[in-house]
């Protein structure tokens, strides 16, 4: 059974510095799997049957993006609409209940700086409230909601201070699953 299982949707992975970085580190971590779910769906057709299976031999699920146009990318919206739908609606019982108390953890990067994602910030909402679509989907699918890890001003961010972020990350997986294990 994967450990922590890290699902991966940036739609120009070979071109990220912020979430390759952080999947390269926690790639690194002893019983983590990074999935790059663009190379593996490259033309957006999703094998849910295969998906399912994934989401199933996993204790803790990870999803990894960029934020764009204050959502996630259009791959992740398809994989929850084929996966969750054919887990939690279609085949609840064998598969969806399967999955309850699971920790869910959201791991985000955002172009901008943090000040922007406030009331009267040029976003207007903060991420955390971007991300409440997730969240009601996680409480639905009887998934452990955890805290997002959210990464800001990550286009700007220099190498440096993408791997002492990359480093938080790690740590954080580590608390998950110590946190789990408790």
């Amino acid at each position: 059974m994967t450990q922590t299982l890290i699902l991966l949707f940036h739609p120009d992975y070979r071109n990220s510095r912020a979430n390759r970085t952080l999947a390269e580190a926690a790639g690194r971590r002893p019983g983590a799997s990074v999935v790059d779910m663009q190379g593996l769906y490259p033309d957006g057709r999703i094998d849910a049957e295969a998906e399912a299976a994934r989401l199933l031999g996993a204790e803790r699920i990870v999803l990894q993006f960029p934020v764009q146009w204050y959502s996630t990318p259009p791959l992740l919206k398809a994989w929850q609409d084929a996966v969750l739908t054919r887990m939690f609606y279609i085949n609840y019982e064998a598969e969806g209940a399967k999955l309850a108390g699971r920790p869910f953890m959201i791991a985000a990067t955002a172009g901008n700086v943090p000040e922007a994602y406030a009331p009267g910030g040029a976003n207007l909402f903060s991420l955390r409230d971007l991300l409440k679509p997730l969240q009601a989907s996680a409480h639905r699918c009887a998934l452990a909601w955890q805290e997002p890890f959210l990464i800001y001003d990550a286009r700007r961010a220099d190498a440096e201070a993408l791997e002492a972020v990359a480093e938080h990350y790690v740590a954080r997986l580590a608390r998950l699953e110590t946190r789990q294990a408790a």
